[in-house]
Formats: structure tokens, C-alpha cells, sequence
């Protein structure tokens, strides 16, 4: 029995870029705007570490599309832009939040990779 892979409920390379980069604009905007309060307790700086990998989830997808987009793939380097972006972003809202952002980063990208393998099975399954 083959699975198949409806494509059409999928969003396009170009409509997924654009939400990632406002969610990415909008995620970004909030921490900064709450810096303060994200760094006011034990629990809320490792919300803003959280916060972070968020922001490093959207930055990643909204690159993966852009090379889409545009025909180019460039591996890993994807992976690290996007991971500093987030770290810096972290660092402007306390010191224990970069290590939280890149733990919750680690697990974030460990996830999508494994949902991009299931992806990529099914497909050559059909």
C-alpha cells in the first residue's frame, strides 16, 4: 500500500515565506518589547529563551523558502544564520537566555528534521 502526499494542503513556497517572516517580525518585536518582564524572573528568562528559538524557527523557515524560492541551498549555513540571529536576539534580553535558546533551538531543529525525513519517505513512497 503506498501513502500519498496531498501537496494541495500544503501552503507555497512563497505564501509560507511571507507568514514566516511576519511571525518572525511579530515574535521578535514582542520580546523586545517585554524585555524587561522576560528577564525579571528564573521562569520568565526561560520563556525568553523559548521566545528565542521561536525566533530562530521562523528565521529558519522563512530561509528555507527564500532558497526555495530562488533555486539555491546552501546546507547548514541556513541553520547557523539563523541560530545567531536568535542568540543575539536572546542576549539583548538576559545572559541565561542564550543557553535556553539554544537548547530549545537543538530540540526544535531535531524535530523538524525528523518531520522533514517522514516527508521525504512519503514522498519517494508514492
Amino acid at each position: 500500500m503506498f501513502l500519498r502526499v496531498h501537496t494541495d494542503h500544503m501552503a507555497a513556497a512563497g505564501s509560507s515565506m511571507l507568514y514566516s517572516l511576519f511571525l518572525f517580525v511579530a515574535t521578535l518585536s514582542l520580546q523586545e518589547m517585554f524585555r524587561a518582564k522576560l528577564a525579571s524572573s528564573e521562569l520568565f528568562t526561560i520563556l525568553g529563551g523559548f521566545t528565542s528559538s521561536i525566533v530562530f524557527l521562523t528565521l529558519l523557515t522563512f530561509i528555507g523558502n527564500y532558497q526555495e524560492t530562488i533555486g539555491v541551498r546552501t546546507g547548514w549555513g541556513a541553520v547557523i544564520i539563523a541560530e545567531a540571529v536568535a542568540l543575539i536576539a536572546a542576549s539583548s534580553v538576559h545572559r541565561v537566555c542564550i543557553t535556553t535558546c539554544f537548547l530549545f533551538s537543538a530540540g526544535l531543529l531535531y524535530e523538524v528534521n525528523k518531520l522533514s525525513g517522514m516527508t521525504d519517505i512519503k514522498a519517494k513512497r508514492v
